[in-house]
């Protein structure tokens, strides 16, 4: 027969948020590990928050709430705090009643700072990283690379750096010392080398988003800065590709089953990948007592200066060449010929096993970068400054370990 609805709303529900939940949800496997580390984690939240005054939202659910924007591609916390509300298991998954009301967007703006001053993120992610090392799931050989990451501003923003005028005294100006300057073209908000993009049409109307043409323009670091995000750099990854405001993630991952060890966000940069993959390897060993033995890359690290400091570490770069390496005898500079003999040294290593294995299983870093991109969705930063996006690259790297340590090692 027909069912027919019921209008009258129930007073009570009388059932259990975990019981709405299927038993081989993926979620219930990162909860029960989640729950571990952050309970580890109780010492550094207390040190984080004052003893006295109101209750704020728990920093484990903060992180929690973190987690599931990057496992379930939510593109904003504003989105996220409306899915926390309505969905039940979002809900379940930060230990909130169904009666118990969502927390606003703003928590997150709030507490970032704080999450930052005490390094929450980054203890957090360590934490992961330290489970796949418990289950002696990481190799001793590695690989690094870095990715551009868009800016959150526009390329309107990236305008003319103002200069600043010369002094000029009221007599050199030609007015009289109790007459006021003239408004300025910067007093209206604007640089004075920068012209308007946007003039009004015959009916006086001003669009707020006029289109733009830069074609003929030269624009560069040097002379142009993002009004929006002035810490983003103009950058390309390679040739024939455009140039986007932009900065740089790095990963360092490990070879065997391509979890990510360390992730750092840096200034986009011709040199910032090696300075960031010396810095990644001295972290992994800072913090989790790791010794590579290898780490692979690609044609970008070609430098005789950063074989030589990663081969000063006891680690064995693999690494292609751009170009052959020239004859050391031929270099006068003793400094210059050190590097060029460091470049000789990698070209003799391409022949051996080690250096075609590092290259085959360096392709997994693309997985990680993929991943981080496409489903973290952070091919583009949502904040501005680069504080920010480290903390989001950390809690997408911690997600996306968290996903493969699911089917490796189950909680």
């Amino acid at each position: 027969m027909r069912g027919q609805a019921d209008d009258q709303l129930p007073l009570f529900h009388l059932f259990s948020v975990a019981d709405r939940i299927r038993a081989d949800h993926p979620l219930r496997d990162i909860k029960r590990r989640v729950d571990r580390i952050l309970a580890g984690m109780s010492p550094q939240f207390a040190k984080a928050y004052s003893a006295v005054g109101r209750p704020s939202v728990p920093p484990e659910r903060l992180l929690k709430a973190l987690l599931l924007m990057a496992l379930y591609s939510v593109r904003s916390e504003r989105q996220l705090c409306e899915r926390i509300d309505t969905d039940l298991l979002f809900r379940w998954f930060l230990d909130l009643q169904p009666s118990d009301d969502a927390f606003d967007a703003t928590t997150f703006t709030h507490n970032r700072s704080r999450l930052d001053d005490h390094n929450l993120t980054r203890t957090f992610f360590d934490a992961v990283v330290g489970e796949a090392l418990a289950a002696s799931l990481c190799s001793e050989h590695f690989s690094v690379d870095g990715t551009m990451i868009e800016s959150f501003a526009s390329a309107k923003s990236f305008q003319p750096i103002p200069t600043a005028p010369p002094e000029q005294s009221s007599s050199d100006s030609g007015l009289s010392p109790d007459v006021k300057d003239p408004p300025s073209s910067s007093d209206s908000g604007s640089s004075p080398d920068v012209k308007d993009p946007s003039p009004p049409d015959g009916n006086g109307f001003k669009p707020r988003n006029a289109e733009v043409d830069f074609h003929g323009q030269k624009r560069t670091n040097a002379t142009h800065a993002s009004r929006t995000d002035p810490e983003a750099k103009l950058h390309r990854k390679g040739k024939g590709k455009e140039a986007k405001l932009s900065h740089m993630g790095h990963v360092l991952n490990e070879n065997r089953n391509g979890l990510i060890v360390g992730i750092v966000a840096t200034e986009a940069s011709g040199t910032a990948e090696r300075a960031a993959a010396l810095d990644l390897l001295d972290g992994a060993t800072a913090r989790h007592g790791v010794k590579p033995k290898t780490v692979g890359m690609d044609k970008g690290y070609d430098s005789g200066e950063f074989f030589r400091e990663v081969e000063s570490r006891g680690i064995e770069p693999h690494g292609p060449l751009v170009k052959a390496p020239r004859d050391p005898a031929t270099v006068g500079n003793a400094e210059e010929r050190l590097g060029v003999e460091a470049r000789q040294r990698m070209k003799a290593r391409q022949s051996g096993e080690g250096y075609r294995l590092s290259q085959k299983c360096r392709k997994k870093v693309e997985e990680c970068f993929g991943w981080l991109k496409t489903i973290a969705g952070l091919g583009r930063s949502r904040t501005v400054g680069r504080w920010k996006l480290q903390q989001m690259l950390e809690i997408g790297a911690a997600a996306f370990n968290l996903v493969r340590l699911r089917k490796l090692n189950p909680a």
